[in-house]
């Protein structure tokens, strides 16, 4: 970005679904989410385990022991995702959704393509690439718009850290 120049309104909400990943506890990877209509956050989401149950960062990740690719065994996983959070924190304040758009900082995977096709959003804006190919093709068959759009790694490595932002699908 040109100093000076005014940021879109892609960056501002990416730069917030970043933000967002950075309260995240996965041992793994580092995701966030934001749910905007018409310019106004509705909710925010960031992966990890429910509310007053023991983070990630505290005990040991079991598909990291057990060395499970990412993308893979996600039942054995403590956390929910930060798309997953960022629905529920909408429906627990009463808020519809219905119409919005996802910012998250990687590709939802299919449970969470699944959830956001029923919530009725018109679009995922994702940052980095995810290994699930059943996601990709349940939104291609909902017609559900996606597209990509990253931050410089700089900006990324600033919010969540240099081990999280050199992260990419493959992780």
């Amino acid at each position: 970005m040109i100093a000076g120049a005014r940021p879109t309104w892609d960056q501002y909400f990416m730069r917030m679904a970043f933000l967002a990943a950075s309260r995240s506890t996965c041992s793994r990877r580092k995701v966030g989410a934001v749910i905007v209509k018409e310019r106004r956050v509705l909710g925010t989401g960031y992966n990890g385990p429910p509310i007053g149950m023991v983070h990630c960062t505290e005990v040991s990740c079991v598909r990291i022991d057990m060395d499970i690719p990412s993308g893979q065994r996600r039942e054995l996983c403590r956390g929910l995702d930060a798309e997953q959070n960022a629905i529920i924190q909408a429906a627990v304040h009463g808020t519809s959704i219905k119409g919005g758009v996802i910012y998250v900082t990687a590709h939802p995977c299919v449970i969470c393509s699944k959830m956001i096709i029923n919530a009725q959003l018109t679009e995922i804006i994702y940052a980095d690439g995810y290994p699930d190919e059943l996601s990709e093709l349940m939104l291609i068959e909902s017609g559900l718009p996606t597209r990509r759009f990253s931050l410089p790694v700089d900006e990324v490595a600033a919010m969540i850290g240099e081990k999280f932002a050199s992260l990419k699908s493959e992780d």
